[in-house]
């Protein structure tokens, strides 16, 4: 497992904004109260890679949430492409073929490649409807079985989902989560969601939090009482 040094590298924060500029200003208004950011399509395809070489030059953490997922070559080439930026998390999804090329790809350098399971937006109706056969606890163990022996760093799924992970991959393996939502927060399109609280004491190693803190009136008080709450459950 990635030893976790800073405490502050447990909370990710999310650039869901359109523009590299909309993030320079939430970087800027968070300051050193927050270390490690998250880097999606939107952004990714708007300028986020080179941001993504800025914020490390700086000293910031990058976790690169593109999900690859195409046949076995193709993502070995690009991930082997992307071990130059130095960013710390890449996610891929949790599909045998994908895994397999996406740790081959990534060789020897410095990556963690994680595994998604079931997107947090998804439920047992939603997987029902893409032609799934398995609720979603099922497909999330069933892939975190596969990512294990895959050679994958961590695993991306909702910190209720957890104690199945965990009870899989063991202690070797990292657990993030998007979909956190402090109390009293809107859930908006998240189906499975926890606290901060509540996820640091169900074992999540890293949370993913995006617009509590990049839409609050008070973006670096939001991160502070996030970062008061992983304390505390720490």
């Amino acid at each position: 497992m990635m030893k976790i040094n800073d405490l502050r590298d447990r909370m990710i924060v999310a650039l869901d904004v359109p523009t590299i500029w909309d993030a320079y200003r939430i970087v800027s208004e968070l300051g050193d109260g927050a270390t490690f950011y998250k880097i999606g399509y939107r952004l990714a395809f708007a300028g986020g890679l080179d941001l993504s070489r800025q914020l490390i030059s700086e000293g910031k953490k990058v976790f690169l949430d593109l999900k690859l997922h195409d046949i076995g070559n193709t993502v070995t080439e690009g991930v082997d492409s992307l071990t130059r930026l130095g960013v710390t998390f890449l996610t891929v999804h949790a599909y045998p073929q994908t895994m397999r090329g996406a740790v081959e790809g990534r060789g020897e350098a410095d990556l963690k490649l994680l595994a998604v399971t079931a997107l947090t937006s998804y439920d047992d109706g939603d997987l029902r409807d893409a032609g799934y056969g398995l609720a979603v606890r099922d497909l999330v163990r069933l892939r975190a079985e596969q990512a294990r022996t895959s050679g994958i760093d961590g695993i991306v799924c909702s910190a209720a989902e957890t104690e199945i992970v965990r009870d899989v991959i063991g202690s070797d393996m990292v657990i993030v989560t998007p979909g956190i939502r402090p109390a009293g927060a809107a859930v908006g399109d998240q189906k499975r969601t926890l606290t901060p609280g509540e996820a640091i004491r169900a074992g999540v190693d890293h949370l993913v939090i995006g617009r509590p803190i990049i839409r609050a009136d008070d973006p670096r008080g939001a991160a502070a009482a996030i970062m008061d709450e992983i304390a505390a459950a720490s």
